[in-house]
């Protein structure tokens, strides 16, 4: 298992978008994002923006709520947004964001394990902040081919 340090947003997209292109995934290939609602959606705009030029099917899932999935597609001078109806089929990877793992969330480890489990054979990413999925105790409970664990620095100045 290795490990590497990035900084900034670039050092979130950039190891994501190597893992997704060494899958070489032919077009058509869904990439599931599973997620808080408002809380994690931004990263995963962010994260889809990252591999925008790959004929790949996003779909974003709340908590992990399939039967809610809505596919993220690019709107020009906007980003990602979500457009439709689209639960996943046959996801090649499984993205779970680390807001699932925050206090009070209506989502466990083991639901997450579990979903992990009935999509066998899909890649792995888990994407979170400040060890979140370390501190609620979720890698003991499941793999992630990639995990990207970023810190956040936040400096505020007023009265410039």
């Amino acid at each position: 298992m290795g490990q590497t340090k990035f900084q900034g947003v670039p050092g979130i997209l950039r190891p994501f978008k190597e893992y997704i292109e060494k899958w070489s995934l032919p077009a058509g290939s869904e990439v599931v994002f599973y997620g808080v609602p408002g809380t994690c959606t931004p990263f995963v705009e962010l994260l889809c923006f990252a591999i925008r030029s790959l004929p790949l099917t996003l779909i974003f899932v709340p908590y992990t709520e399939e039967e809610k999935a809505q596919k993220l597609t690019m709107v020009p001078d906007v980003g990602f947004q979500a457009t439709n109806a689209c639960p996943p089929k046959n996801p090649a990877v499984l993205v779970i964001m680390g807001g699932l793992a925050m206090p009070n969330m209506p989502v466990g480890a083991d639901d997450v394990a579990s979903l992990i489990k009935r999509w066998k054979g899909s890649g792995t990413i888990g994407v979170c902040f400040m060890h979140m999925f370390q501190k609620a105790g979720w890698l003991d409970k499941m793999h992630f081919d990639l995990l990207i664990d970023a810190d956040i620095s936040v400096d505020v100045t007023t009265g410039q």
